[in-house]
């Protein structure tokens, strides 16, 4: 199988999506002239023209309601967003009318769109351009949110998205974008809602998805050179959530951390930790544990920022307090 990078396997998902569907169209800023500021649209312009990958004024709210009217028609919209964290501009339009519109029409209107958006901190890139929202999208009913941590995924995840009949929040790690891995040749698509488990054991599991499960898996290796096996389950999509991979996992290894780099209050992991509780009490040996972003804006000092955000060591020390429960 051979190896491409994150943004190539994402650029060739939507190089086959739009050839096999007229109706797949991508706009977004700098798309069509450079390429995408990751370079995970070079070419696609060359291949299908100006009308199919457009590129946009600097207005989100515009974009969001843009994209959303032409998948009301029977497009199929991908939009890029630059950053995750200007989606923020845009919540009336995503939240108030994508999200809500198949609830509000009794299923009569559906809403296509897939919004592609770099989330999480790189380089000091500070508070305005280093956030990681998943939590926020997870609260909103009438999303789904994909967020792949490999090429392979990322590809079929994207065709996955591309689709779906539902807006999807599809959210790319920029740390990410240079990473290669494996990824089939041949046709495929991963579906929404399936996680994996990518790493089997019998100790403990660690839950994490994006850049973050990177992390876990350094952490499981550490984790073994002192005799602990660590299960890893990759969740890929936080919406729909796979429960039952996840009560799998904890209910055969009792023993639970979730990580991710968004932030650790009102996290993903505190919805995670509550369900497993509710569904698996006096079954797990010991409480579930948490690791996410300290809860303050994402500071521009690397040795803050690194701070801040969760490292493979956070992980280890709370995996530690898990295992210390007898």
């Amino acid at each position: 199988m051979r190896e491409i990078t994150f943004a190539e396997a994402t650029r060739e998902a939507m190089e086959e999506e739009m050839a096999r569907d007229p109706a797949v169209f991508l706009m977004g800023e700098d798309i069509a002239k450079q390429g995408g500021i990751f370079g995970q649209f070079k070419g696609l312009a060359e291949r299908f023209g100006l009308e199919r990958v457009r590129d946009t004024p600097i207005s989100e709210p515009t974009l969001v309601g843009a994209a959303l009217g032409a998948a009301l028609v029977g497009a199929r919209p991908v939009l890029d967003i630059h950053f995750a964290d200007f989606l923020l501009l845009a919540m009336d339009e995503l939240i108030n009318q994508a999200a809500s519109l198949r609830y509000m029409s009794g299923g009569k209107l559906k809403a296509p769109l897939v919004i592609r958006a770099p989330d999480g901190a790189i380089r000091s890139a500070a508070a305005h351009h280093s956030k990681s929202l998943e939590g926020l999208f997870l609260h909103l009913p009438g999303l789904k949110v994909a967020a792949p941590a490999t090429p392979r995924d990322a590809k079929g995840l994207l065709k996955a998205s591309i689709r779906a009949d539902d807006p999807v929040i599809y959210l790319e790690h920029k740390a990410l974008y240079s990473r290669k891995g494996p990824v089939p040749e041949e046709e495929y698509t991963i579906p929404l809602g399936q996680a994996e488990v990518v790493r089997e054991g019998k100790d403990l599991t660690l839950v994490s998805y994006g850049l973050t499960l990177h992390k876990a898996l350094q952490a499981a290796q550490a984790l073994e050179a002192g005799g602990v096996s660590a299960e890893v389950v990759d969740l890929k999509t936080l919406y729909p959530i796979d429960w039952e991979t996840l009560l799998a996992s904890a209910e055969r290894t009792g023993r639970v951390v979730v990580a991710h780099e968004t932030w650790r209050f009102l996290g993903p992991g505190a919805e995670i930790a509550a369900t497993l509780e509710e569904r698996l009490w006096r079954r797990l040996r010991a409480p579930v544990a948490r690791v996410g972003a300290a809860h303050v804006p994402i500071p521009f000092s690397p040795p803050l920022e690194r701070r801040v955000i969760p490292q493979v060591e956070d992980i280890l020390r709370a995996a530690r307090e898990v295992l210390s429960w007898t």
